[in-house]
């Protein structure tokens, strides 16, 4: 460690320990929150009842390991789950659930779709700061039935910041050893009918080294970033049956792309909005509607500045200034819960989203499209079955050029209080993206406005169960996918020499295991681990997919006595085998690798309002690779191979007042 980290890691370990003994003894007091009843925002929820698995993270895990970005706390803390952020927060990252690709998950917030239709590969995870975060729900397995395209593997929804009866809120600052800084806050109450809540936060780092290796042409060699990020929410209760709720989020970041050679100068200015309004109506114990509205507007410009080869000190040349790339999209969504035959419960819905945008740097025409979503399903009630849950639904999806229709079967069933079975068998879609519809840059294939969507057959099925009353908990999974209409790019046609997309008539198919368990081991000492295993491989290919780790593990062990007023956590994550073809030096394996975290928090006060956190990330100063790739030597027509460095070790330190 240098200096830096010393100091920090002192100062908190001080603080701590000058403050434990005067705060020992007080009674944490929990903050009575209101979370709202809205068919969108339960619907995880009820899904998972009904055979989906789901795994939560909540907001005060987020905290209490000084998370800085919503990736770092997936990457360690959700089981069966691969996220490998390229360069730290705030950075893309390659994304597998259970064996898919990047582009097969579905990311929302607050049930608002925010991926990116421009580019399936690119996750949108670059601008979600932890400090916004109630909780992160991570559903399993095919969720086209009530999300539609890029669920195919399942669905990532950030929960923002919940109400509260009573006036409270908080502040946190912080910093870390990449020359981090970090600040938030939160307040939220109650006046008259309505609840409110708002946000604030700011993250700034000059980050760290990209890669192992730069050519002398690069000298631009620290990834950094700066987040700024605001948001609230507004709810009324217009009648004790009719509610109204308003959501925005606005983000505004300055991020670093930096190359291993040639760059001078590389970012990403974004600027982004999310918003929605809805109301729900309870018109009756056997009536619920929701109605939902919805805007996302992604507005991000491009600027590369590069040496010159052997000359660094040579006017910069200008690739990009300030170049436009981006996308909107808006929709609306209604949901009806109906109990009109006693034992059945039926769900109905409607989506309409509108989508448009276009790239001015890798060229891709502005194009429009629009989606029409027609969904159903039946469910059973404890009316019928006291011990079991079942539910059936179709979904039919209509847009500019294909239709498309999918199904779902799942269901739970409590053998008995200590074991269960669920299961959930589907189809599910992925829409071509506006690259592979519309691209036509020269530089790389061109897009193909033929392609019909991908389309997966998923199954998955587990038993569970629990010891000593919950103590113990315990889940094995196994899950199974195949894909259809493959899209990717070919070379290999006279016509189109650089490449066109195309569907494959090969199939994808993947397999694999999720073995995982929690244990409270003593009253203030909890754990959890989880295995997974996958094989993702293209029909009669005999390798894994790029990206996608054939195996991986992650451990949790907390400490938190509630008669104490500290506490602690180690979270371990181990990663497999993971290769991805590099052009000159064939397929590499860059995986099999630990990285570990260890974290600590104490209030400072009797009361328990002030805190102070502070995480180790990567304790052990692992050297790994998230990614690997080639590019020209300097001067010369030979490639030199690289790799995207992982987080260093790092020191998070943390005050935060709580009122």
């Amino acid at each position: 460690m240098g200096m830096r980290t010393y100091w920090l890691l002192g100062a908190a370990l001080g603080a701590m320990a000058g403050a434990a003994q005067a705060a020992d003894g007080a009674a944490e007091v929990d903050e009575l929150v209101v979370t709202g009843a809205r068919l969108d925002e339960t619907l995880p929820q009820e899904l998972s009842r009904y055979g989906s698995d789901l795994e939560t993270i909540t907001g005060e895990t987020v905290r209490r390991n000084a998370y800085v970005d919503v990736s770092q706390a997936l990457q360690m803390q959700t089981p069966g789950l691969f996220i490998s952020p390229r360069n730290g927060p705030f950075s893309y990252a390659d994304i597998s659930l259970q064996g898919s690709r990047t582009g097969d998950v579905l990311w929302l917030v607050d049930g608002v779709r925010i991926n990116n239709r421009l580019y399936t590969s690119t996750s949108p995870a670059d601008t979600l700061p932890a400090s916004m975060v109630e909780r992160i729900e991570v559903l399993k397995g095919g969720q086209s039935l009530f999300y539609g395209t890029q669920a195919a593997a399942g669905v990532i929804n950030v929960v923002t910041r919940a109400y509260s009866d009573a006036l409270s809120g908080n502040f946190t600052v912080g910093g870390d050893t990449n020359q981090g800084v970090h600040a938030n806050a939160m307040v939220r109450g109650a006046v008259g009918q309505g609840r409110f809540v708002a946000w604030v936060s700011k993250d700034e780092a000059d980050g760290y080294k990209t890669f192992d290796v730069f050519q002398p042409s690069a000298t631009a060699r620290k990834r950094g970033y700066d987040v700024v990020s605001f948001g609230g929410k507004l709810g009324f209760d217009l009648t004790p049956d009719l509610k109204a709720n308003l959501y925005y989020q606005h983000t505004d970041a300055h991020l670093d792309y930096p190359g291993p050679r040639l760059t001078r100068l590389s970012f990403n200015d974004r600027d982004e909005e999310i918003a929605s309004a809805s109301l729900d109506w309870t018109a009756s114990e056997q009536v619920q509607l929701s109605v939902k509205g919805y805007y996302h507007d992604w507005d991000s410009v491009y600027s590369t500045v590069n040496n010159v080869p052997g000359n660094p000190s040579a006017p910069g040349v200008i690739v990009d200034d300030l170049t436009y790339w981006g996308y909107e999209d808006y929709g609306v969504s209604v949901l009806a819960k109906l109990n009109l035959q006693r034992g059945f419960e039926v769900d109905l819905g409607y989506d309409f989203q509108n989508f448009n945008g276009r790239d001015e740097v890798l060229l891709i025409a502005p194009q429009t499209e629009k989606v029409h979503a027609f969904i159903a399903q039946v469910r059973t009630t404890d009316d019928l079955f006291e011990n079991a849950h079942l539910a059936a639904g179709v979904r039919f999806n209509k847009t500019d050029g294909h239709d498309k229709a999918v199904w779902n079967l799942s269901g739970r069933w409590d053998v008995t209080p200590a074991v269960y079975l669920e299961g959930m068998l589907g189809t599910s879609f992925i829409l071509p993206s506006a690259e592979q519809l519309y691209a036509f840059d020269p530089c790389c294939a061109v897009g193909n406005t033929d392609l019909k969507p991908e389309q997966s057959l998923n199954g998955n099925i587990a038993i569970g169960g629990q010891v000593q009353g919950g103590r113990f908990t315990w889940q094995l999974t196994g899950f199974a996918r195949k894909i259809d209409d493959l899209i990717v790019d070919v070379y290999d046609l006279p016509a189109f020499p650089d490449g066109i997309y195309v569907n494959v008539a090969d199939k994808v198919k993947t397999r694999g295991v999720e073995l995982n368990g929690t244990a409270q081991l003593m009253d203030a000492i909890s754990a959890r681990a989880s295995y997974t295993y996958t094989r993702t491989r293209a029909e009669g290919a005999g390798r894994q997919f790029d990206r996608i780790p054939e195996a991986q593990a992650k451990a949790t062990i907390q400490y938190d006595p509630a008669q104490h007023p500290f506490g602690a956590s180690a979270s371990l994550l181990w990663v497999g085998d993971v290769s991805q073809t590099v052009s000159g030096f064939g397929r590499v394996n860059y995986g099999d690798y630990v990285v570990a975290d260890v974290a600590a928090y104490v209030f400072i006060d009797k009361a328990r309002k002030h805190r102070v956190t502070a995480r180790l990330e990567n304790a052990f100063d692992e050297d790994y690779a998230t990614r690997v790739n080639s590019a020209a030597i300097d001067l010369s027509t030979q490639r030199f191979f690289y790799r995207f460095r992982g987080v260093p070790r790092t020191l998070h330190v943390s005050y935060a007042y709580n009122f």
